[in-house]
């Protein structure tokens, strides 16, 4: 028997409850995320975020396509926002796009022939070392979808009171040796304590410098030789 539906009844539906806030740095504007959370009816507060893309509640978003995850990988850079998303408890690095282009095998085309071990070690150094966990998704309107659900949580707001993080003299003279091809934090730290200044590392011959880092020494040394 067919349920009867009461038309007179007093019980009205409960209002579809509207998406929440989404504050967002200004250069993700030209996303497709973008796009995705507008079709999807949300408020989006544009503004110039110091650190991280996406802050959704007390949840700040660093979003790298895959591309961008590879080649600021590459550059170090990511370490340095990572380094700097740190200053929000709650923190997340979203990777978008692993259904279009595979993380591994891409890898291997990049200058200085990335092993794809290198990136997973790298995975690893982010949740290990950062403690930041890592979302993937297929697309941008997934990354839509997962801000959208995570929205949903009953948080108080992030602070938008963080900043790029200083770094001591120490930690900038070993972020300029670590912007050289296959140069990581440990080789920095060795040429550092043997040489003790930019200066000396700089004028230094190959011989002296492979026998602190090996066969790095190579490329570093055409590097600082090099023209521009």
């Amino acid at each position: 028997m067919k349920q009867i539906l009461d038309i007179f009844s007093k019980t009205k539906p409960k209002p579809k409850e509207p998406p929440g806030k989404v504050v967002m740095d200004y250069r993700e504007k030209n996303s497709l995320v973008y796009s995705s959370l507008v079709n999807l009816g949300f408020e989006i507060d544009i503004r110039e975020l110091k650190v991280a893309d996406y802050l959704v509640n007390d949840v700040a978003i660093e979003r790298k396509t895959v591309s961008d995850f590879l080649s600021s990988m590459i550059s170090k850079h990511l370490s340095k926002q990572l380094e700097e998303l740190r200053q929000y408890k709650n923190r997340l690095l979203l990777i978008e796009g692993v259904e279009e282009r595979e993380l591994y095998s891409d890898s291997r085309f990049f200058d200085g022939g990335m092993h794809p071990n290198a990136v997973r070690g790298f995975l690893l150094s982010i949740v290990l070392k950062y403690k930041t966990p890592i979302i993937f998704t297929k697309n941008s309107e997934d990354t839509a979808s997962f801000i959208s659900v995570l929205s949903k949580r009953k948080e108080k707001e992030a602070s938008l009171n963080v900043s790029k993080k200083h770094l001591d003299k120490k930690e900038r003279m070993q972020f300029i040796l670590e912007s050289f091809p296959n140069i990581g934090p440990k080789s920095a730290k060795k040429l550092l304590e043997h040489f003790r200044s930019l200066k000396n590392i700089f004028n230094a011959r190959q011989e002296e410098l492979e026998k602190i880092i090996g066969s790095k020494a190579e490329i570093m040394k055409k590097i600082i030789d090099g023209d521009y």
